[in-house]
This record gives structure tokens, C-alpha cells and sequence, in this order.
């Protein structure tokens, strides 16, 4: 696509939100990882932790849902399919967060030492299926959602590049590149996101934990690359159609 509009006066928040989605993804990783070995404590920083990223990518997903900014460049999927999905997550990240917060609560309530990591994560590994369950319903029709996107985006081609972007207008010729990279991104998420309701099974199988973690940290890597590729591009578009 040429470069003819004011690109100025348009809301590029897709780099921001790529970075904030991948550390939230990592930040989740992280989490469960540490409380598998006994190596939870200072819950309140687990919570702002997840209460920056929920911040962002409530605020910018709703923004890119409701005023669909991306129109103005003929992109209007994007407002749904990222900036719907980014809305979602930063929901589940601010109630983690909050869930945490009021855990901690009650741990200093009882006199839990919030050094105590191994009282902290025997708690927490015994509560979390209880207090995770009903998010999970939730991460599973997501994880629906992103794989419906996967697929769609592959045989659509939705994911497509502006010409003019330094690094991945060089891709324009082969659109299946880029779109199964990002395809790939959300399948990755969509499958990490389907199998944690059935981690939190009683009997659960390791496998769907060690999968779970993998796709997510492989995804949560790969979108925080892509939001740093963002910004180098945008900034590039900006000043070139500013005649710069």
C-alpha cells in the first residue's frame, strides 16, 4: 500500500502493545515456573507486575476496539483481531493482579512472612486451580479465537505489510512470510491459551504444563521482537511520509 495519508494525525499503538502482549506472556511463564519450585514471595510485586501490562493493553486495546484507528490505513481487521484480543488480555492480567494483591493481603493478615516463599507457594499451588478455574473458561475460548485468527490470516492473507516500512515492506512479494510468522504467534498463544484449564485438573498431565509454558515463552519472545521491529519501522514510515 502507498503512502498517501497523513500518518502523523494516526494512532500507531501496535508496537507498544506487541511488547506489553509478550511480557505479560513471560511475566505468566515466570510466575508459574517459580511457583512450581517453591519460589514465590513478595506477592504485591507479582501483582504491579501484572497490573502494568493489564494497564496497557486494557487502555490501548480499547482504544484500537472503539475508534478503530488502523481504518484510516485500510486496515480495519487489525482493531479486531489484535486490538480486541489485546483488550482481552490486558482484563486477565489486571484480575491476576488483583488476585494477587488481595492474597497478599491475607497472608499479612495471618502473619505470613512475605519472605516465606516456600509457605507462599504451597498456598498458592493449592488455591490457584480454585481461584484460576473460572479464568480459564475464558482463556480457552480465547485460545479458540486465536487459532480461528491463525488460520484465517494464512488463508486471507490478512497480515500484510505497508510499502514503505523499512524492514518488512522487503517482504511484500512473499505476503505468506510475514503472515505465518504472525499467524504462527497466535496459534502459539491460542494453544498455551486451550490447555490451561486442563493444567489445573487435579490429575493433570506435566505434558500440557511443559507445552503450555513452551508456546507461550516461544510466543511471548517473538511478539516482544516484534514490537521492538515495530518501532524502528514506524518511526521510519512517520518521518518518510513527512517528507523527511
Amino acid at each position: 500500500m502507498n503512502i498517501t495519508m497523513d500518518l502523523g494525525t494516526i494512532q500507531f499503538n501496535s508496537a507498544i502493545m506487541s511488547i506489553t502482549i509478550g511480557v505479560g506472556l513471560l511475566l505468566i511463564v515466570r510466575f508459574m515456573k517459580h511457583l512450581k519450585r517453591s519460589k514465590i514471595g513478595q506477592l504485591e510485586g507479582w501483582s504491579i507486575g501484572f497490573a502494568i501490562p493489564g494497564f496497557i493493553l486494557t487502555t490501548t486495546g480499547a482504544n484500537m476496539s472503539l475508534k478503530w484507528p488502523l481504518y484510516k490505513i485500510d486496515y480495519p481487521n487489525t482493531n479486531i483481531i489484535f486490538g480486541e484480543l489485546s483488550l482481552a488480555f490486558g482484563v486477565l492480567l489486571l484480575a491476576v493482579a488483583i488476585l494477587l494483591w488481595r492474597k497478599a493481603n491475607v497472608f499479612a493478615k495471618n502473619n505470613i512472612d512475605y519472605i516465606d516463599s516456600m509457605t507462599i507457594s504451597r498456598i498458592l499451588m493449592k488455591e490457584a486451580p480454585i481461584l484460576l478455574k473460572p479464568l480459564s473458561y475464558f482463556t480457552f475460548a480465547l485460545g479458540l479465537a486465536l487459532i480461528s485468527i491463525a488460520i484465517a490470516s494464512i488463508r486471507l492473507q490478512l497480515f500484510s505489510t505497508l510499502n514503505g516500512e523499512l524492514i518488512t515492506s522487503s517482504f511484500t512479494k512473499y505476503p505468506l512470510v510475514e503472515g505465518l510468522f504472525i499467524s504462527s504467534l497466535y496459534a502459539l498463544t491460542g494453544i498455551g491459551a486451550i490447555l490451561l484449564p486442563f493444567t489445573l485438573k487435579q490429575y493433570a498431565k506435566p505434558s500440557f504444563f511443559k507445552v503450555m509454558i513452551t508456546c507461550w515463552q516461544i510466543a511471548g519472545i517473538a511478539f516482544i521482537l516484534l514490537g521492538m521491529m515495530n518501532y524502528f519501522t514506524h518511526i521510519d514510515l512517520i518521518i518518510h511520509s513527512m517528507g523527511k
